[in-house]
C-alpha cells in the first residue's frame, strides 16, 4: 500500500491499485497458468480500502474467498500474492493455498478461507487470544459476505464476542448475491443484519459501500469504539461485484441479474465516482491519474514476472503443515 501526499489521494490510489490488479488478473487468467479459482472484487474496493485505512500494522485482518482487496489494503505483498495464485514456492502460502488462502504475518493478515462463514469463529479466536494476552488497543477485523450472515456460526460468534467483549470488528460486504442467488430468495425483506448484531448487545452501523469516505468514517468510529475496549462492533456496507462470482468473466447473460441492474451499479462505481469528485475539487488531475496507472502497471508486471520465474514447490512439501 503506497502512501500519497494526502488522505484522499491515498484512498484513491489504493482503490485504483486494487482495481488495476484485479483487471490485470482477469486479462491474464485465460493463459491457464493460474491453476486456481479466482474471486475478483472489482466494484467492491472502497470497503477494503476505507476500513484498512484506519488500521494499524499490529491489528489483525482475516477474510473470505474474495480476499485480494483485503490483503492488498492491509499491506500484503503483491509479489507474494501473485506467486501464490500461480502456485509457486515463493507464494505467501508456499504455492499450496492459491487465491483463496492468503497469509502475510508481516502485516498481520492472518489468512482467508473459502468456506462461507468459516473464517468468522477463527477471527473471534484471534481476538480472544489478544485479549487473553492483555494486548490492549489491538483489534481484529474480519471481512464477511452477506451469505455468511445466514450461517449459524455467525450468530454463535456474535454471542460469544459480545459475552467476552472481544476486540473484534465484523465487516459485512453485502453485494446482494450469494453466487447466483439474490437476497430475495435467501432472506426476509424485513431482516436487518445490524439489528441482529444489536440484539446481541453489539455496536452496529450500516452504510453505503461505494463511497470510500463514508466507509472510512463509519469504520473509524467502530474501530475506535472497539479499540477502547468497549466490545465488538459490526458494520455492513451495500456494494456490488462487477465480474462473475468466480472467474475473470462477466456473467450477466446467465439471467440471475439483469443488464439494467448491472449498468445501474456501474454508474455507482466507487473508483470512477471518487475520481470525478477529486478532479472537481482540484485534488487530482489527468497527469496524476496517468502516472498512478503506470506505476501500478509496472508493479503488477514485476509481480507477474517474479511469479512466473519462481519455482514450483518441491514434492516433499506436499504434506508439510497438512493435518488429518
Amino acid at each position: 500500500m503506497i502512501k500519497k501526499q494526502s488522505k484522499e489521494l491515498t484512498l484513491y490510489y489504493n482503490m485504483l491499485r486494487i482495481r488495476g490488479v484485479e483487471e490485470s488478473i482477469a486479462a491474464l487468467y485465460p493463459e491457464q497458468e493460474m491453476r486456481c479459482p479466482v474471486h475478483l472484487c472489482a466494484g467492491q474496493e472502497a470497503i477494503a480500502v476505507g476500513v484498512c485505512a484506519n488500521l494499524k500494522n499490529q491489528d489483525y485482518v482475516l477474510s473470505n474467498h474474495r480476499s485480494h482487496g483485503h490483503y492488498l489494503a492491509k499491506g500484503g505483498d503483491l509479489k507474494a500474492m501473485m506467486a501464490e495464485i500461480y502456485g509457486k514456492a515463493t507464494g505467501c502460502c508456499g504455492g499450496k493455498g492459491g487465491s483463496m488462502h492468503l497469509v502475510d504475518l508481516n502485516v498481520n493478515y492472518l489468512g482467508s478461507t473459502p468456506i462461507v462463514a468459516g473464517i468468522i469463529p477463527v477471527a473471534a479466536g484471534a481476538a480472544f487470544g489478544t485479549q487473553l494476552k492483555g494486548e490492549k488497543g489491538k483489534i481484529t477485523v474480519v471481512f464477511l459476505g452477506d451469505a455468511a450472515a445466514e450461517e449459524g456460526v455467525f450468530c454463535e460468534t456474535l454471542n460469544f464476542a459480545a459475552l467476552k467483549k472481544l476486540p473484534i470488528l465484523f465487516v459485512c460486504e453485502n453485494n446482494l448475491y450469494s453466487v447466483y442467488s439474490p437476497l430475495s430468495v435467501r432472506q426476509s425483506g424485513d431482516r436487518e443484519n445490524i439489528n441482529i448484531a444489536k440484539a446481541y448487545g453489539i455496536h452496529a452501523e450500516k452504510g453505503y459501500g461505494n463511497d470510500v469516505e463514508e466507509v472510512s468514517k463509519i469504520a473509524s468510529k467502530a474501530i475506535e469504539y472497539t479499540r477502547q475496549g468497549k466490545g465488538p462492533s459490526f458494520i455492513e456496507f451495500e456494494t456490488y461485484r462487477f465480474r462473475e462470482h468466480c472467474g475473470p468473466n462477466y456473467d450477466n447473460k446467465l439471467g440471475y441479474r439483469t443488464e439494467s441492474e448491472y449498468e445501474e451499479w456501474r454508474q455507482k462505481c466507487p473508483l470512477d465516482n471518487y475520481e470525478k469528485k477529486l478532479i472537481k475539487q482540484d485534488k487530482l488531475n489527468p497527469q496524476s491519474i496517468s502516472d498512478y496507472k503506470q506505476e501500478i502497471e509496472k508493479e503488477f508486471c514485476e509481480a507477474v514476472r517474479f511469479a512466473k520465474e519462481s519455482p514450483f514447490p518441491q514434492v516433499e512439501e506436499i504434506n508439510r503443515n497438512v493435518y488429518a
